[in-house]
């Protein structure tokens, strides 16, 4: 594209055409218990869109350990790990997360983007294979780019594909890399396959639990736990904060060794501002909060199960899904972006995801569940997707 206020017209233009253009919502009032929030412009909405799982972004316990620390140890760091900005609270934090991940050590990041950038860039190279399924997030295909290696994409979630690509040049292939759950199908990478296939050729399995930890497995120790699989089988471990822990932040988690190399070689754990140590508190206290209080992952695994159950009564079409996220495929970005005007008109937040995000004539609407939904909220979304299902089988516009 030329750098010219004309050329940058005409393709903005042409994402407006396509439907494709993306655009804010400004937050007024955040999502409480009640799982509502305010608009800028006044409307309140049901919030069906985060990712605040287990409902502690705004937990009580969570907000009082940002602000005490806040008031003792400042708003910022002040400066990159391995300078000053190195606090008593990531260094606790560090600890508790390699305990919860049954890890030797645990690394935290600003962002779930930037550990996996990281990672990547820390153990491939140049001339190197790096291979990912074919719907891993954009920050693991930006990490395989930016390290240098050649990347080589295996369909989703086929481990036996992922195998073939292994045995045509296993000398060469360095990491698998894929997503515990799969952000915008909800569904669960084939891990027991993929260390097979990884452990044979002596390769680093990666896995990107991002969406799976506090959620998934009997104690939210995410998709490892879920497939009963430990450091041995998966060796590099990426989490993230601002999901089901409700704060900000990310962590990998490894043995001490792994976590070593990171501080010596990642980039952007190097050459970057410390998280806040208010932030790392407030995730010890959500973190404390998530193995204290079970009964909100049970509640969640009982809304879903509930959510299913009456789309199927009521004829909604959803993808093979165990998780919070269930996407609703509508096709078009058009007839997306309808949807969820539809939805907001009735007083749901249900954000259409179009391409590049997904696959062309895969536009859907992701919901997503949470915790503190009622049973009430979950009928009554049903009952307008049902309405908007119906259209979409009929080629109605709603």
């Amino acid at each position: 594209m030329k750098r010219t206020a004309a050329a940058l017209e005409a393709a903005l233009g042409a994402l407006d055409a396509q439907q494709l253009r993306r655009a804010r919502l400004t937050i007024e009032r955040p999502t409480g218990e009640t799982r509502q929030l305010t608009l800028a412009d006044g409307r309140r909405l049901v919030d069906f869109s985060s990712n605040d799982y287990l409902g502690l972004a705004r937990h009580p316990a969570v907000a009082a350990a940002m602000s005490a620390c806040a008031m003792g140890r400042g708003a910022g760091s002040g400066a990159s790990h391995l300078v000053t900005g190195h606090g008593i609270e990531h260094a606790r934090l560090e600890e508790e997360l390699a305990a919860f991940t049954g890890r030797e050590s645990a690394l935290l990041f600003s962002t779930g983007f930037m550990a996996n950038l990281a990672v990547i860039a820390s153990f491939a190279a140049r001339g190197e294979r790096v291979l990912l399924d074919r719907l891993c997030h954009a920050s693991l295909i930006d990490g395989a780019r930016l390290s240098g290696a050649t990347l080589a994409r295996y369909a989703h979630a086929d481990a036996d594909a992922a195998r073939r690509l292994i045995d045509a040049d296993p000398r060469h292939t360095v990491m698998v890399v894929t997503d515990g759950v799969f952000s915008m199908d909800g569904d669960l990478a084939p891990l027991p396959l993929l260390t097979r296939a990884a452990r044979a050729a002596d390769a680093w399995l990666l896995l990107d639990d991002a969406h799976g930890l506090g959620v998934i497995g009997a104690s939210g120790g995410g998709v490892l736990e879920h497939f009963g699989l430990g450091a041995d089988e998966v060796p590099i471990l990426v989490g993230t904060l601002g999901k089901a822990f409700g704060s900000f932040g990310a962590f990998v988690a490894g043995a001490t060794d792994t976590i070593e190399w990171l501080i010596q070689k990642a980039r952007a754990y190097i050459y970057t501002t410390a998280l806040p140590q208010p932030v790392a508190a407030a995730s010890r206290a959500a973190l404390a909060v998530a193995r204290s209080e079970s009964w909100r992952r049970e509640r969640l695994g009982t809304l879903i199960t509930r959510f299913r159950t009456r789309a199927a009564q009521a004829g909604v079409p959803l993808m093979d899904s165990v998780t919070p996220i269930q996407p609703v495929i509508l096709g078009g970005a058009a007839a997306a972006l309808a949807a969820q005007r539809e939805l907001e008109a009735a007083g749901f937040l249900v954000v259409a995801i179009r391409p590049p995000t997904v696959p062309a004539g895969s536009a859907r609407l992701r919901v997503t569940l949470c915790a503190t939904h009622s049973e009430r909220q979950i009928d009554d979304l049903v009952a307008q997707l049902a309405a908007i299902a119906e259209r979409t089988r009929r080629g109605v516009a709603g």
